[in-house]
Parts: structure tokens; sequence; C-alpha cells
């Protein structure tokens, strides 16, 4: 289940991470602001299921010490709850007289050590390494074998290093190829979000069809022109060249003409149209049909 959680998941954020790059190319910054916080939603819900799943393992290893504590305190209890043993109740009774057993044990003690010892010395003095041979023999297999060529053991490669540099040279190819991959994205992302100085065309003005959706029981005929002429008004400024004259006309069944000049570059005309597509009203749904350059005709 958490790795299904974790594929929504990232399945979720790459798409909102692509849509943010997508609306910020197209200078939609209402969409690009809705999509940035999806992902940072997104991230924040696959860290809390990261952190839940290493609380739960923290809890669980808690458990665990606990109920072994709890096992351990168990059976001291049952150990001490048990009966004392009187093996050696003879030592309570002072009226009995075979106390005199425990100094005769004591001699009989130093007598076996002094035995003991003096057969150990006997046989360290007479005994050959037959076991120590035999032993020797056995583990001979564990012995490590003997360098090739003669070589001394200093010149062999330590322990843990890799025997083949086949393997180091494929990591490093898909270091490389990945480095470049990220580099190609990054570049081409910063190519297509760069603003650029291009050169005016020869046409005098640009054009745009326009039609503006709006929903609601009461959205009449004004107050879609209004809406109409109010988000014209608010993106007449999101163009990087001033426009000296924007007229916007009317043409029936929601549909607006408008006329912009100097003619837009394709730059502008992109700006222009992201800002009038990401609408800022209420209920209000405005979109570009189509847009062209227009001559004095």
């Amino acid at each position: 289940m958490r790795r299904v959680a974790y594929f929504f998941g990232g399945a979720a954020a790459a798409g909102a991470g692509t849509y943010v790059v997508i609306y910020l190319y197209r200078w939609q910054w209402q969409r690009a602001i809705l999509s940035g916080v999806l992902l940072l939603v997104i991230e924040v819900m696959l860290l809390g299921i990261v952190l839940l799943g290493r609380l739960a393992r923290i809890e669980e290893r808690l458990r665990d010490a606990d109920r072994r504590q709890e096992d351990v305190l168990t059976r001291l209890r049952e150990k001490e709850a048990r009966p004392t043993s009187d093996r050696f109740r003879w030592l309570d009774e002072p009226t009995s007289r075979t106390y005199v057993f425990v100094p005769v044990l004591m001699v009989t003690g130093v007598l076996l050590s002094g035995l003991a010892w003096l057969v150990q010395r006997i046989a360290s003095a007479t005994a050959r390494p037959t076991a120590e041979r035999r032993l020797a023999g056995r583990l001979a297999v564990l012995a490590a074998p003997d360098p090739a060529g003669g070589a001394d053991l200093d010149d062999l490669p330590p322990l843990g290093a890799p025997r083949r540099r086949g393997r180091t040279a494929r990591v490093l190819a898909v270091s490389v190829v990945g480095a470049a991959l990220l580099g190609a994205l990054f570049v081409g992302l910063a190519d297509l979000t760069q603003t650029r100085e291009e050169a005016a065309k020869d046409t005098e003005a640009t054009s745009l069809l326009l039609r503006v959706d709006m929903r609601g029981t009461n959205m009449t005929a004004e107050r879609q022109s209004l809406a109409a002429h109010q988000l014209w008004e608010r993106c007449r400024d999101s163009t990087s060249v001033p426009l000296n004259r924007a007229t916007l006309g009317e043409l029936g069944d929601g549909l607006f003409a408008g006329v912009v000049q100097p003619a837009l570059t394709d730059h502008d005309r992109m700006r222009l149209r992201g800002c009038l597509e990401d609408t800022g009203l209420d209920r209000t749904h405005l979109t570009v049909i189509g847009i062209g350059d227009a001559n004095d005709d």
C-alpha cells in the first residue's frame, strides 16, 4: 500500500511540476501558482507518509523492547518467588556434630588440588604436541591460499576493493549520461522561458479574436461585455512593448475583436495571450480563438 501511495504521489508531483513550467512559459501566473501549491501539498503528503512509516517502525521497536523487558521482569519475579534450597540445613543445626565435615572437606580439596598440579607438571614434561598438530592439519583447509607468483600479501588489493573495472566504467558512463540529460533539460527550460529582444515586424497592428464565457443565470450581454473590457484593460500592460492603441469591439454571441498597435512580436503575443486566458474574474472564462497580424487595410 505504501508503494502505491509513493507511485501515485510521485506521478502527481511530476505532473504538477510539469504544469508549473508550462504555465510559467505561457505567462499564466494564476495557474502556475495553483500548480505550485498543489506540488507543495503533494510533497508534504509524501513527507508525511515517510515520517509516519518511520514513526510506526520506531513504535514497533519500542513495543518489542517493552515486551522483552516485561518478559525479563516476569522471569526475575518467578525466580525470586521460588522457595530457597535447604541442601545444607545441617549447617543451621548447632547441636549437630556433623559440622566437623567442613574442615575435612577443605583439607581434601587442598590435597586434590596439589595432586592435580603434580599430574599437570608431569604431563607437560613428557607429552608431545600431537593434539596441536592434528588441530593445525584440520585448520589448513581454512588457511588463505598462497599469493600468485610469489607476490607479497601487501601487494594484493584490499578487502572490499572492486575486482573488475567494468563496473566502475558503467557507473561513470551512467553518471555522465545523467548529468548530460539534466544539463540539456536545464538549458531547454532556460531557452523556453528566457525573454529576448525581438525585431519589430513590418505589419502595423496585431488583431485578436476572443470569446468570453460566463457561468450563471443572471449573466447578461452587458455584464459579459464589461468582463471582456476589464480583462482587456488589465492585460494591456503585460507586453514588453507599450501598447499605444488597443481597442476592443463586440461582435455578438460572446465574441470580441481586439486590435493593438504597434504589432506584437511572437514573445509579446504569448505574454498577452497568457494574461488574457489566465482569468482573474469570478465565473468568467476568456479564450483567445485566433491572433494574427493586420495591415492598414
